[in-house]
């Protein structure tokens, strides 16, 4: 059964930092690109970051470039996305999202709030 799992996700003051983790199973993880997503309320799913299968290139949304790190960690199945410098308008649902070939998986999504 395939299953990704979002975790880490709250509530955070503007400035502040959150690491995502996205834990996956039941298929091989080191074949698939990953992905995060994220929406907001009213709007549509944005593309925030890329990682190869390897983990040796990423790709980041002009909106989150600098401030956002995504990796992996192909020993564990897991995938992160460290974000610092948070903004109000980084408040979305972050979904992790995994690519091969023709196969697609997306994850259940963690909530992040940028509030103060």
């Amino acid at each position: 059964q395939v299953q990704l799992v979002e975790s880490g996700g709250g509530m955070v003051q503007p400035g502040g930092s959150l690491r995502l983790s996205c834990a996956a199973s039941g298929f091989t993880f080191s074949n698939y690109a990953l992905r995060w997503y994220r929406q907001a309320p009213g709007k549509e799913r944005e593309l925030v970051a890329t990682i190869t299968s390897t983990g040796d290139n990423a790709i980041y949304s002009d909106s989150v470039k600098g401030r956002f790190t995504i990796s992996r960690d192909n020993a564990k199945n897991t995938v992160y996305l460290q974000m610092n410098s948070l903004k109000p308008e980084d408040t979305a649902v972050y979904y992790c999202h995994a690519w091969y070939l023709a196969y697609r998986y997306w994850g259940q999504g963690t909530q992040v709030t940028v509030s103060s």
